[in-house]
């Protein structure tokens, strides 16, 4: 049954949320006051909140990107209709906050990092499965008629010190040497002429794949395909009780239980404490803030030489994402508060307006037109899974990007399907064959982040 979205149906967001405090993710809010929720446009239709008891096959908890992309290929690949259970509005999560960069890449390890971690063979092995998700995302977009404002080209990786171009020119080298990966090295100079005067650069990486989109147009695009194809997505349908009797899973809504065959979890940093065993301590959400400015001028765009419309993220570890946006807005985000109780405090936004200033001076004075905060599900050893943690029970999960999920989560869709469907035999990577890491310091994570983010900003700044 279409539904279409009624806002007064929503109740208000709210800023202060946190996945560590708060109960739940709540029940029918409102999106973010992001620059996306305000120019996306009418929500597409939805199937309404679950209205009494149903029996499914599937059932997948959160409708953000990797929710809906894995309703859409269990539908296609595997003829199999899924039910969708969203707490809020649909794509309520990160998929609409964050800053629609699609990079080659996912987690938060490097390729010589792999190697260290994994060794050469796994490493390509999973630079292959990166690259197979960079089509998957592509022909999704392609294939579906979305319509999300794709901005191509490829990713600008700025060294925002003289020093950290030592790094980028050494990854540089072993992308080519080790991944037949071709990336451009360039000069501070050929920065500012051929993409963007910012102040800050000192150099670049160029990589050929990255693109841009409206992160919410493509959550709308997600959620027609999905529903064209067969699945049911609710959204103001928080799963509040979760038991397994029998084989099958009784997943209690608001508004009646879900019986379940098979669960997905696709909740990101928005999965509700005691959601389900597996997931206890397993992944640290962390806040992202991101600021949308008025339009730049034409002569605030020739001073800053804001040629490029790629996606550009600095080396900071505490990384700064910015890009032109096609109406000639910026859109930056960084790093933010530790808690949400503080995360409306108006010096975090300070930080992403000080950084906007710093590398493009000609901008002092714009207006923010734009201002969020989001959380980012972040693994203990920085990089996803997409896994069934107990092989008796058909419970899996697809978490951990660390905020490299605007591409990676079409394919992590399709990989979760093809757990669920039981089709999962030849996935051997890593990411697919171990659970997501525990932490035994869970209880005291941030005070560890407190200390790690002190002395992220001494070594990217003063070191």
């Amino acid at each position: 049954m279409d539904m279409k979205a009624d806002p007064n149906q929503f109740s208000s967001y709210d800023p202060s949320y946190d996945p560590l405090v708060s109960s739940g993710p709540g029940r029918g809010m409102d999106y973010a006051p992001t620059y996306w929720a305000a120019t996306a446009g009418t929500p597409p239709p939805d199937d309404g909140p679950i209205a009494g008891d149903v029996d499914v096959d599937v059932a997948i908890i959160g409708g953000g990107y990797t929710g809906l992309t894995s309703a859409i290929f269990l539908a296609q690949e595997h003829g199999i209709k899924a039910t969708v259970l969203e707490a809020n509005r649909v794509s309520w999560g990160c998929s609409s906050r964050n800053g629609g960069q699609a990079q080659n890449a996912s987690g938060r390890l490097s390729r010589s990092q792999w190697i260290a971690r994994w060794g050469v063979d796994t490493a390509l092995k999973m630079h292959a499965e990166i690259g197979d998700g960079f089509e998957t995302f592509k022909n999704l977009i392609r294939s579906g008629n979305i319509d999300c404002d794709p901005q191509t080209g490829g990713h600008l990786y700025i060294a925002h010190r003289a020093a950290a171009m030592k790094k980028l020119e050494a990854e540089a080298k072993v992308l080519a040497d080790v991944f037949n990966y071709k990336t451009e090295m360039m000069d501070a100079d050929a920065v500012r002429r051929r993409y963007v005067n910012e102040a800050e650069a000192a150099g670049a990486m160029h990589e050929p794949d990255g693109i841009g989109v409206h992160p919410l147009k493509l959550a709308y695009g997600y959620l027609k395909m999905a529903r064209a194809a067969g699945a049911a997505v609710h959204p103001s349908s928080p799963v509040i009780g979760w038991e397994t009797r029998n084989g099958i899973h009784y997943l209690k809504t608001p508004g009646g239980t879900v019986r379940a065959r098979a669960v997905g979890i696709a909740t990101g940093a928005y999965t509700a404490p005691g959601l389900h065993p597996s997931l206890k301590n397993r992944y640290f959400p962390v806040l992202s803030n991101s600021i949308v400015t008025a339009p730049m001028t034409a002569q605030q765009i020739e001073a800053c030489n804001f040629i490029t419309r790629e996606v550009i993220t600095d080396t900071r570890t505490l990384r700064f994402y910015y890009r032109k946006l096609p109406d000639n807005r910026v859109q930056i985000g960084s790093r933010s508060a530790i808690t949400g109780r503080d995360a409306s405090n108006p010096r975090h936004l300070q930080v992403l307006i000080d950084g906007l200033h710093r590398k493009f001076p000609a901008l002092k004075g714009i207006p923010i037109d734009y201002s969020w905060w989001g959380w980012v599900d972040v693994s203990h050893d920085m990089m996803p899974r997409i896994f069934q943690p107990d092989p008796q029970q058909t419970v899996y999960y697809a978490l951990g990007y660390g905020g490299n999920g605007v591409m990676y989560s079409a394919q992590a869709g399709r990989r979760l399907a093809q757990l669920i469907a039981g089709k999962g035999g030849g996935l051997d990577l890593p990411i697919f064959t171990s659970a997501l890491p525990g932490e035994i310091f869970a209880p005291f994570r941030r005070i560890g982040q407190r200390m790690l983010y002190h002395w992220y900003y001494m070594r990217d700044e003063h070191l």
